[in-house]
């Protein structure tokens, strides 16, 4: 009875995106693949198109909760060595949120990627201290307004290039979402700065009317 009495309270914005949702033809196919959420979808496309994620390949993924990407991760570098063909890689998720457990993914939960003592553990767990391949689908608290949100963000994909540096292998790769806005610039530049080769990608998963993208920089310059 609660539960019908809450339904029938939503406003029409919610109501409308419950029934967005439920149409969703990714949603449906999350399910039917037992991928944690829809985003998985955004980086199978992105990795099919560009080989981001490869076998043997040591992985960080960056707000990671509920683990659909680490999930996809695991996949495509092998974690669990379940191609003997080929090399064995490593996937480890960090996010405040709490991430249930996954089998071939190592995951530092309750966890500020931002926080020094964070780098060292992340160090401490990547092998040789060192990853091919950074992902970050984080996205901080929406507060509603739109500026101030793409502000937060890019802040936080700033703050993930300056911890790429200590962790970042030569000619890696980073994959980091962004909303656009006034600063996307910014952040483009300072990627381009640290990498080769960066790009501007809108997945088909993304949905039309979001104001997400994602860079995909590759080739770092690191030493």
């Amino acid at each position: 009875l609660h539960t019908t009495v809450k339904f029938l309270r939503k406003t029409g914005t919610e109501q409308r995106w419950l029934e967005r949702h439920l149409k969703d033809p990714f949603v449906k196919a999350s399910k039917q693949q037992h991928y944690r959420c829809r985003s998985a979808f955004k980086l199978l496309e992105i990795d099919d198109k560009f080989c981001v994620l490869r076998p043997g390949f040591s992985v960080l993924d960056c707000g990671a909760a509920p683990g659909a990407w680490s999930q996809v991760a695991v996949q495509r570098v092998n974690a669990l060595g379940t191609d003997p063909a080929v090399p064995t890689g490593f996937v480890l998720g960090v996010d405040l949120l709490r991430i249930s457990p996954l089998e071939g993914a190592v995951f530092l939960s309750d966890t500020d990627i931002t926080d020094p003592k964070t780098l060292r553990a992340i160090q401490s767990l990547l092998p040789l201290g060192k990853a091919d391949v950074i992902l970050s689908d984080m996205a901080p608290n929406a507060t509603g307004i739109k500026e101030l949100d793409h502000q937060k963000l890019i802040n936080l994909c700033l703050g993930l290039l300056d911890i790429s540096q200590s962790i970042l292998k030569p000619k890696g790769t980073m994959l980091c979402k962004f909303w656009d806005g006034s600063e996307a610039r910014l952040l483009q530049n300072r990627l381009k700065e640290q990498f080769q080769d960066v790009r501007t990608i809108k997945p088909q998963a993304s949905r039309k009317d979001s104001a997400e993208s994602y860079y995909l920089a590759r080739l770092h310059r690191g030493k």
